[in-house]
């Protein structure tokens, strides 16, 4: 039967998800996973720091924030033609979507005319293209609409409770204020959050529950693990601490809370991926996870590389996704709607 879509959880119905014992929430994340998507299929997605550092923000995990000793040097944004260097390369490497971020608090207006090209030249190589510069307004986020672009990413961090013991230079609303424009302009919102930041599950609830009751899923739910990095806030913190690594079952429960509150959306394992084993990211793709960043580095951080992703897919049996994600083949479901014919069957039908 197709899942229905809801955007009415409760904190304590997600909260009893994760309460669950870990191999009956696995079974209905599977399950949910199967009935929306192709289990066999990962979406593979590149990611370019096309400027980097010098970030006003004060996010406490960032390296790129200026109010961080990382070491990060301050860059200019990138020119236009090394951008599509690099886009080409990762289509050679088999991603589909090429997702784009600068660390910045919000875009120039400066900026824009660069922005516009890099995307339109992006997708003129036919693939998906993403962005996350920050804060935007109305105006940016339609000509970003307007010049093509596939998705924008702002991640929403942690839950509302939590966040600011992360980060003061901005509030939560205003990372909701931010995707509701992206909304309203027409791009797909990707947003997800990071794990292992020191917050309680009661704060993995509340970021699960902000994004599965906002009036549309994300269609794309980036789930990351901290990498915590000298000379930033929580890296300073949590280094050589228990609280350093979230539990690797209590990551794997995010992710399958995540599928479950959003059945359609794509959840993504970001950074952090590259310490997990070949069996702890097993067991993510078994919860619903579809989507990861391939690639050696991701933005400053450390990335599982091309090739240990081959050969992991190789072992587990899974291959790059081609199509169109769910959510954007229904295209315009809002809360309550019913998806498109189950994946599953469609597989099945296909091997008799």
């Amino acid at each position: 039967m197709p899942t229905m879509i809801r955007t009415d959880w409760t904190r304590e119905e997600i909260a009893d998800l994760f309460d669950l014992p870990f191999t009956e929430l696995l079974f209905r994340a599977a399950s949910v996973h199967r009935e929306n998507h192709r289990p066999d299929e990962v979406q593979l997605c590149t990611l370019l720091s096309i400027k980097t550092g010098g970030c006003p923000e004060d996010c406490g995990y960032c390296s790129q924030s200026a109010h961080a000793d990382s070491g990060v040097e301050a860059t200019k944004l990138m020119d236009v033609r090394q951008v599509l260097q690099s886009a080409a390369q990762a289509k050679d490497a088999g991603s589909q979507r090429f997702c784009m971020g600068a660390a910045w608090r919000n875009p120039k207006e400066r900026d824009m005319p660069k922005i516009v090209e890099i995307v339109k030249g992006v997708r003129e190589m036919g693939l998906e293209t993403c962005m996350t510069l920050g804060m935007l307004s109305p105006s940016q986020a339609e000509q970003l609409a307007e010049a093509g672009l596939d998705y924008y990413n702002h991640n929403v961090d942690t839950g509302p409770e939590y966040y600011d013991r992360v980060i003061t230079t901005r509030k939560y609303e205003d990372r909701l204020t931010t995707l509701e424009n992206v909304r309203k302009s027409g791009i797909n919102v990707c947003s997800g959050g990071i794990v292992g930041m020191g917050e309680t599950r009661a704060d993995r609830v509340g970021f699960i529950h902000t994004l599965a009751t906002l009036e549309r899923h994300p269609e794309s739910v980036p789930v990351n693990a901290l990498v915590p990095v000298k000379g930033t806030p929580l890296g300073d913190m949590l280094a050589d601490t228990p609280m350093a690594k979230i539990d690797d079952i209590e990551f794997v429960r995010t992710v399958a809370v995540a599928r479950i509150a959003m059945p359609m959306s794509m959840v993504r394992l970001s950074a952090g991926r590259e310490s997990m084993s070949d069996a702890v990211q097993a067991m993510c793709f078994m919860a619903g996870a579809n989507s990861i960043f391939t690639g050696e580095k991701l933005l400053t951080a450390p990335n599982a590389g091309d090739d240990s992703d081959a050969a992991m897919f190789a072992r587990l049996g899974l291959k790059a996704m081609q199509g169109e994600e769910p959510m954007r083949a229904v295209g315009g479901c809002s809360g309550g709607c019913a998806t498109k014919p189950e994946p599953e069957a469609e597989r099945r039908a296909e091997l008799t």
